[in-house]
């Protein structure tokens, strides 16, 4: 990896994914200028937009383009004409979890940060939901989501496997380790090890290697009560680390807790390879309207520039959202009496890049309602 030239795979993927990625674009070249890095990028097909051109949900020559870059930038996957078909052979999601699995991308990281502007877009009480700020690392090539999956001809049994190995453990708990010793020193372990034998080895593993990190506090949760206890009390949890399909489920719940689900990022790591999404799925329903909110992939491009070891750039992006959010210049998810369109809170972000206090936005017609630019 050149350390001021890099190659980004991008794939857009379907419905919304293109409108928010084109943003991330936007505020890779405001860094490009601002910070003198040079990005390379290189497009991939992906998902039903991939299934429609090339019959694969994941083309061999995306794969290619993405094991031979830096980073992937990706946008979302899905699309109604697969969901309502329980019949397709072949569907998008296919292409995300094979890509996931080629890249050995073992850990996904959600964090969740509530910020003061948008508290009261939240439907939990402000003072239940202030000052949370949770990582949450999930599991993401192993599970029951890879594991044998079987249905009978006749359409009336099915079932899927849930297998980890030790191995598979290790790697993300001790992800999850480091990552609390640089926080608040609280690592939460989710699992349902009353019932599953998964679950039982899952905490069995992170025991074992509990006495590496001793300035650590591990405490245990089961599934079931961790839903409920991100909803009664979020700021009780620093990191959470768990398994694929838990994961899932409650990083979606945590998702709501900050107001909309467009403002969250995720990276997807593993030894070799970084992929950086917003964790919101493709929104069929607002495609080419201009509606969809670019925060969450623009997140997850300070990830990516995280990832590259880029942390000024990365620091100066993450200000410039909450520049962007303090001064309530959001989509309408946000706020839908004043709102702004994808691209036009992506330039407001751009440009602050640029040119932060000097910017061209006059903030004082911003917050009156105006975008004039003087």
């Amino acid at each position: 990896m050149n350390n001021d030239h890099f190659k980004i795979a991008v794939l857009p993927g379907d419905g919304i994914g293109p409108e928010v990625v084109a943003e991330s674009i936007k505020i890779l070249d405001a860094i490009s200028e601002a910070f003198h890095y040079k990005f390379q990028f290189k497009y991939g097909l992906i998902g039903a937009e991939a299934i429609s051109k090339t019959g694969n949900p994941l083309p061999e020559e995306t794969l290619e383009i993405c094991k031979e870059s830096d980073a992937v930038l990706f946008g979302a996957i899905g699309d109604p004409s697969f969901d309502n078909n329980p019949d397709a052979k072949v569907r998008p999601e296919q292409g995300l979890l094979k890509l996931r699995k080629e890249l050995g991308l073992f850990a996904n990281i959600r964090p969740l940060k509530t910020y003061s502007s948008l508290i009261g877009k939240s439907p939990l009480k402000q003072d239940i939901i202030e000052g949370t700020d949770i990582q949450i690392f999930r599991e993401l090539v192993s599970g029951i989501y890879f594991g044998e999956k079987f249905t009978e001809e006749n359409g009336e049994y099915a079932y899927d496997i849930c297998k980890y190995a030790k191995e598979e453990i290790l790697p993300i708990v001790h992800m999850a380790f480091q990552e609390a010793q640089k926080r608040r020193k609280k690592l939460t372990l989710i699992d349902k090890a009353n019932v599953l034998d998964t679950s039982r080895l899952w905490r069995k593993t992170c025991q074992e290697i509990a006495a590496e990190y001793e300035d650590v506090e591990l405490e245990y949760m089961f599934v079931d009560n961790a839903a409920m206890q991100l909803i009664l009390n979020p700021k009780q949890f620093d990191v959470i680390v768990t398994e694929n399909m838990f994961g899932d489920i409650i990083s979606d719940e945590a998702s709501v807790i900050g107001g909309s689900i467009g403002l969250l990022p995720s990276a997807s790591i593993g030894e070799e390879n970084g992929l950086f999404e917003p964790i919101h799925g493709s929104y069929p329903q607002a495609k080419g309207k201009g509606i969809a909110n670019p925060v969450a992939s623009i997140l997850s491009t300070a990830m990516m520039l995280d990832y590259l070891q880029l942390d000024l750039a990365a620091n100066k992006l993450r200000e410039s959202v909450e520049h962007a959010i303090e001064h309530k210049y959001v989509t309408s998810d946000l706020n839908s009496k004043q709102w702004y369109s994808t691209s036009e809170v992506g330039s407001f972000i751009a440009d602050y890049i640029k040119y932060s206090e000097k910017s061209y936005y006059n903030i004082e017609n911003v917050n009156i309602g105006k975008s004039t630019i003087v």
